[in-house]
């Protein structure tokens, strides 16, 4: 695989960061809508961005952390993040929602502080916030690979455990299932996607690329199979669009893929709105 990605350009290592991508985040996304906490994808980010400020100060400070690729160093606080969340939602048993915004702030204040510190230019923090395809590198295309192969791994493994717990925990509790331990898989889950996904989309656009394809799979679709299927088409379209579309007129990649996932959304609510109209008078016609 090694020759692969060194034969590949840097328009190619980003769309195929962008395919996995877009393959990747409608899957989590759907269950995150059935549980009512996408906005933990939010939450997770900025705690990415923590991870990502920390790297780079590192590397440019000390001399043992040099080589560090900035993206491990988001990984592993999104990881702890996403466990800290679950740690406050058993904490604040009965305001739960409060976990997000605790970690999102907490987040926040750490990225100024270490982005404050750090020498690094305003392109290279451009890059992490809003993404970009020529800023992905071999060593990103690989990290961005396994981390896809573990997440659909642990999707796989863990599909109908995650089904039960989404959809209704006290089933799940007693059918012998561990809801705890499963909830810190899933948290996990998400911090990898979100760590995966801030090269190409950006940290601050992530969650829309989590949600937007899936609120849109939603108006088509009648199984929950069927809401991450129409969520990974319309994902795929509105990153390979996106993409073409940032580097044609040399703008934000994580932006443009945005709008056009928004763009896709109105669309279809559109035409369905039209039709449902269209049914109605049939109806009232006949």
């Amino acid at each position: 695989m090694q020759e692969l990605l060194m034969n590949l350009t840097f328009i190619e290592r980003g769309v195929l960061a962008g395919v996995l991508i877009a393959l990747i985040c409608p899957i989590v996304g759907a269950f995150l809508m059935v549980r009512r906490v996408s906005i933990i994808s939010e939450s997770l980010s900025h705690i990415t961005l923590t991870g990502i400020s920390a790297g780079v100060l590192l590397g440019s400070t000390t001399m043992i952390f040099s080589d560090l690729n900035p993206m491990y160093a988001g990984l592993i606080f999104a990881v702890a993040g996403s466990l800290l969340i679950e740690k406050l939602r058993d904490l604040y048993k009965h305001f739960q929602e409060l976990a997000i915004p605790i970690i999102l702030s907490a987040g926040v204040g750490l990225s100024a502080i270490f982005m404050s510190l750090s020498q690094s230019g305003y392109n290279e923090w451009y890059a992490y916030l809003f993404g970009s395809i020529v800023s992905v590198s071999r060593e990103d295309l690989q990290f961005i690979i396994y981390t896809a192969l573990i997440v659909i791994g642990i999707v796989i493994l863990f599909y109908k455990e995650f089904i039960s717990i989404s959809f209704d925990q006290e089933y799940a509790t007693v059918s012998g299932i561990s809801v705890r331990f499963m909830n810190q898989v899933f948290a996990i889950l998400v911090a990898f996607i979100i760590a995966m996904s801030m090269k190409v989309v950006g940290i601050l656009l992530v969650g829309a690329m989590i949600v937007l394809p899936v609120a849109t799979s939603i108006h088509l679709s009648k199984s929950f199979k069927q809401v991450i299927g129409f969520g990974i088409l319309f994902a795929q379209i509105a990153m390979l669009s996106g993409v073409y579309f940032s580097y044609q007129f040399n703008i934000a990649t994580g932006g443009m893929i945005v709008v056009m996932g928004m763009l896709q959304l109105v669309i279809v609510m559109g035409v369905k709105k039209i039709i449902n109209e269209w049914q109605r008078r049939a109806k009232r016609e006949y």
